[in-house]
């Protein structure tokens, strides 16, 4: 499996980029825990024999599916 993707520039809804670095801070760490959890479950299922490519299907599926609970945006 690949290394970590790069650290984005997190963007607030206008397209301006989040300045405040607590905010930046606590984004990058959920980002890792994120990748960190994905990289686990998707060793289990390769090593449970599952498709990889149904895995990260059903990563990207489930991602897809997450609404922003305080948001109108869609």
């Amino acid at each position: 499996m690949a290394g970590p993707s790069p650290i984005p520039v997190w963007k607030q809804p206008d397209g301006k980029p989040v300045s405040c670095l607590e905010k930046i801070k606590v984004l990058n760490q959920n980002l890792e825990e994120i990748r960190q959890l994905c990289a686990d479950a998707y060793e289990d299922a390769v090593l449970m024999g599952c498709d990889p490519d149904q895995i990260r299907a059903v990563f990207r599926e489930l991602i897809e599916s997450i609404e922003a609970p305080y948001s109108d945006r869609k």
